[in-house]
């Protein structure tokens, strides 16, 4: 016997559900989640990054949220979700005070720490705004595909930062709403223009927070057509067997 549920919302479809603390190498526990698929290994690894905590942002930020809710199932991918330094959510309380962008270097490097000491595969960086900054901050130096950027305001993140992708093998992918507090597409193209290889994605109608289930699938499909092709588009209904 088998039943179907639409996927929308908060839905949270099957995964390995496991509570995490990251350890910094400023002495801080970090919580987190990591979602696996149920009964087989992952494709690859998100390693996700939350909007700016004194703005509420957290690892339960909707997007991020819903993409450990739902891309173990539909596109097997290990999603890792966690409080970075002074950030409370549901799961938690990390250790430390907001850093402003800079302690936070402790931060992505505990939770890329992590995947090498779990084994997770091909590791991608998913910043959401505050979260792009240190994506591209950091992210090289660890061992990454690359970096996907939902709404990047370019606040803290350098030009000289941004151009250090350049010639990398580790991809950039810059999610752009047409209507983006901080950087819409025009200005986007003239910042990452020192990336040529940037993958610029326009989302016409979109806006900063991706209010919306229209825009959640809209920022799910494009993710997963970069991490894992074959799996996308994601699908709109979940079928089970009872």
């Amino acid at each position: 016997m088998t039943s179907s549920v639409e996927i929308r919302g908060g839905v949270e479809l099957p995964a390995v559900r496991e509570q995490i603390e990251l350890h910094t190498a400023d002495g801080l526990t970090l919580v987190g989640e990591l979602a696996t698929p149920v009964s087989r290994a992952p494709v690859a690894t998100l390693v996700t990054l939350h909007p700016l905590p004194t703005h509420g942002g957290f690892m339960d930020s909707h997007i991020l949220r819903k993409a450990a809710g739902r891309l173990p199932a539909l596109a097997d991918l290990a999603v890792l979700r966690f409080n970075t330094r002074g950030t409370t959510s549901p799961r938690g309380t990390s250790g430390g005070s907001f850093g402003g962008g800079v302690g936070e270097r402790l931060d992505v490097a505990a939770a890329m720490a992590f995947v090498a000491e779990r084994g997770l595969p091909d590791p991608w960086l998913l910043g959401w705004s505050f979260g792009t900054e240190l994506a591209i901050k950091y992210g090289l130096e660890h061992p990454i595909r690359g970096a996907i950027l939902l709404s990047p305001p370019l606040h803290r993140a350098s030009d000289a930062e941004l151009a250090a992708w350049t010639g990398r093998d580790a991809r950039l992918v810059a999610v752009i709403p047409e209507f983006d507090d901080y950087l819409r597409p025009e200005e986007a193209r003239e910042r990452f223009a020192s990336v040529p290889d940037t993958r610029l994605i326009a989302v016409e109608g979109g806006k900063h927070l991706w209010v919306g289930e229209s825009a959640t699938r809209r920022v799910l499909d494009e993710i997963v057509a970069v991490v894992n092709p074959a799996a996308a588009p994601l699908p709109t209904e979940w079928t089970a067997s009872a």
